[in-house]
C-alpha cells in the first residue's frame, strides 16, 4: 500500500488566501537523481516522508513543500544535508553540515537531548524563525520527539552559519569541525538555506541509534 502525501498549494483570490490540499503517492516524489547523483538513501528519504505525512495531518507543517534530511550515518567530511522541494522534484541545497562536539570526530556516534551535553538531538523538527544571534542569522527549531529532541528548543539547538564547515577546514584540519549541538552549516549559503526552511518546514535529523528507532512514533 502507497501512503499517501500531502502537498499544499496556496492560491490567492483578491486579499484572500485559500489552502488547497492535493494528496499524491510518497512514491511519485522519489526521483532517481536521488540516489545516484545526490547519494541520499533511498529508504531514508521514504522514512522522511513518512514522518513528514504524519506532521502534515497534524497540522503541524506550514512550509509543506520542503523538507530537510540530514544523515548522520555518513562522514562529516561528505555533505550530508538535502533541502528537496517536493512539488518541484528539485534538490535545492546539498551542503556539509556540522554535529555537535560530544556527538563524534569524523563520524557521530552519541546523541542527546539534554542541556550542556553539547550533542547533537536526532529526530523530527519543525522549523522556526529566523533571528538575529551570536553567530548572525539563524533558524529556531522545535524538536517534536520527546526524550529524544524535545529540549532542543530550550538549548537553543538551531541551524546557524560557522566558519568551520567548509572543504577548505576539512582539508587543513582532517575533518569538519564540530558545534555546541546545532547542525551548523557554511557562512556561505546560510542566509538562503534557513530563509528556504524557516517558518513551519519539516526536517529529519537521522541516525539509526536502537533506542530512537524502537521508541520513536515516526518509525512504529
Amino acid at each position: 500500500m502507497i501512503t499517501p502525501l500531502l502537498a499544499l498549494y496556496i492560491v490567492q483570490s483578491e486579499n484572500i488566501v485559500v489552502a488547497k490540499i492535493k494528496t499524491y503517492p510518497v512514491d511519485e516524489f522519489y526521483f532517481p537523481e536521488l540516489s545516484y547523483q545526490y547519494q541520499l538513501d533511498s529508504s531514508l528519504f521514504h522514512k522522511a516522508i513518512n514522518g513528514y505525512h504524519e506532521l502534515a495531518n497534524k497540522n503541524l507543517l506550514q512550509k509543506t513543500n520542503i523538507i530537510t534530511i540530514i544523515d548522520f550515518t555518513k562522514s562529516a567530511n561528505q555533505k550530508r544535508l538535502w533541502t528537496i522541494d517536493l512539488c518541484e522534484q528539485k534538490v535545492l541545497f546539498h551542503e556539509l553540515v556540522a554535529h555537535g562536539r560530544n556527538t563524534g570526530e569524523e563520524f557521530a556516534a552519541d546523541f542527546s537531548n539534554k542541556e550542556g551535553s553539547y550533542q547533537s538531538s536526532i529526530g523530527f523538527y519543525v522549523t522556526g524563525e529566523i533571528y538575529d544571534g551570536k553567530h548572525e542569522q539563524s533558524l529556531k527549531l522545535h524538536g517534536v520527539e520527546k526524550g529524544f529532541n524535545n529540549n532542543a528548543f530550550d538549548r537553543g539547538i538551531v541551524i546557524h552559519g560557522a566558519d568551520y564547515v567548509s572543504e577548505e577546514f576539512i582539508l587543513n584540519n582532517g575533518r569538519l569541525g564540530r558545534s555546541h549541538g546545532c547542525p551548523a552549516v557554511s557562512l556561505d549559503i546560510n542566509g538562503e538555506l534557513i530563509k528556504t526552511l524557516a517558518e513551519g518546514s519539516c526536517l529529519l535529523i537521522y541516525y539509526p541509534d536502537k533506542s530512537y528507532l524502537k521508541k520513536s512514533k515516526f518509525f512504529n
